[in-house]
């Protein structure tokens, strides 16, 4: 097993809360890690179709086969359960009792909201960070414009993000698109397809390509809606249950500080750039050299890994962007509070000057030479240059 980096939260949570939650998308390790966590809970998965019957029929008498801590897997398939464990963590208010997980995160954290709030730790798993898949140790996002970093691990960028980063094609060795395809087949057409009560398994397919289409782009709702032959209203709930199911990200401008914010619609990316590959067709790695979607699909990495490691670390990801009317833009703004980080991402290989253009303009837009920025690129140095730390992507 590759450690996960929210182990020693989950069991430092567990310290103090009767109810641990543990969402993300199917095949992310949630349940590899919290058996690991938690290796002195009793185990049952509500996908057994002989375990759901009982605790839908009878959840007070399911309950009660484990006056121990116990973890129930998919808890979402059973959602009368959240008002008993309610009642029984009211009545012995015993950490770390119980550990939910759950794919389908707005199902799960819907019964939370109602029975559990207050009573339970959320957390989030997604497929691996790049510090997971290299064995090192988490850097700390707000660490991104300071100097410092790891070896360069013995990895090509383009083959990575064509493999992308769930966890069985890297613990068992498969075939990526081969495996990506199965998912996609059984996660995205099967089960977020049913919540949504999809009965135009086409349109649903063109509106998930057109997604990946639109990556690294300004989400345009109306344009997306037309091309794919549906309502606004429709587009705009598959997008919302694609981002509550761990498939998209919707990165949202900043509005704090820097002036004028005349940009509101969010710019749309992918958790896992090797599902992104799959939907673009993009059928072998040294096929990223020269695609046209290069550059998005490398920002949509970068946007996700960032997303990751703070999720990873018990931590919201508090990610912005900025964009002005006239076009300049920042990829991503790091929120941290009082401060905020700059981050610029570029996939080509060589430093240029142009590369911190909009880190100038913004600088001298917010009338602040001071404010942190990284530069992020495809390359392998590392070093400060205008004031900025430049990451190559191994050193993210």
């Amino acid at each position: 097993m590759i450690p996960r980096h929210l182990l020693p939260t989950l069991r430092s949570d567990a310290q103090g809360f009767p109810v641990i939650t543990l969402t993300g998308p199917r095949q992310s390790g949630k349940t590899t890690l919290v058996k690991a966590a938690f290796p002195e809970h009793a185990y049952v998965s509500l996908e057994d179709p002989e375990e759901r019957e009982q605790a839908l029929g009878d959840p007070r008498g399911f309950l009660a086969r484990f006056p121990g801590p116990v973890i129930l897997d998919e808890a979402q398939r059973a959602p009368d359960l959240f008002s008993f464990i309610q009642v029984l963590v009211d009545q012995e208010d015993r950490p770390g009792r119980f550990v939910l997980t759950g794919s389908q995160s707005f199902l799960l954290m819907g019964s939370i909201s109602q029975s559990l709030a207050g009573r339970a730790a959320v957390h989030h798993l997604l497929p691996f960070t790049l510090d997971e898949l290299t064995r090192r140790d988490p850097r700390p996002i707000d660490q991104l414009a300071s100097s410092g970093g790891h070896p360069r691990p013995d990895l090509d960028l383009f083959e990575l993000l064509w493999t992308g980063a769930y966890p069985r094609i890297h613990d068992k060795g498969l075939a990526p698109q081969r495996w990506l395809r199965s998912y996609y087949q059984a996660y995205l057409e099967r089960d977020v397809r049913q919540l949504l009560n999809v009965g135009d398994l086409d349109a649903f397919r063109r509106f998930v390509g057109l997604c990946a289409g639109r990556v690294g782009q300004l989400l345009n709702l109306s344009s997306l809606a037309n091309d794919c032959g549906i309502s606004h209203t429709t587009a705009r709930r598959w997008l919302s249950v694609l981002e509550a199911s761990f498939v998209v990200i919707l990165l949202r401008p900043f509005h704090r500080n820097f002036g004028k914010r005349l940009i509101k619609s969010p710019k749309l990316y992918f958790v896992d750039t090797g599902l992104l590959c799959y939907l673009l067709r993009i059928r072998e790695a040294r096929e990223l050299h020269t695609h046209s979607s290069r550059g998005a699909i490398f920002e949509s990495w970068v946007v996700s890994e960032l997303t990751k490691r703070a999720l990873h670390t018990g931590r919201d990801p508090d990610l912005w962007f900025w964009r002005d009317a006239r076009g300049h833009e920042i990829d991503v703004v790091i929120d941290l509070g009082a401060d905020q980080i700059m981050v610029e991402i570029k996939s080509g290989q060589t430093l240029t000057r142009d590369y911190f253009r909009n880190i100038r303009y913004l600088r001298e837009a917010a009338g602040d030479p001071t404010l942190a920025a990284a530069l992020v690129y495809g390359g392998d140095r590392d070093e400060r240059r205008e004031d900025t730390q430049v990451r190559g992507w191994w050193n993210l």
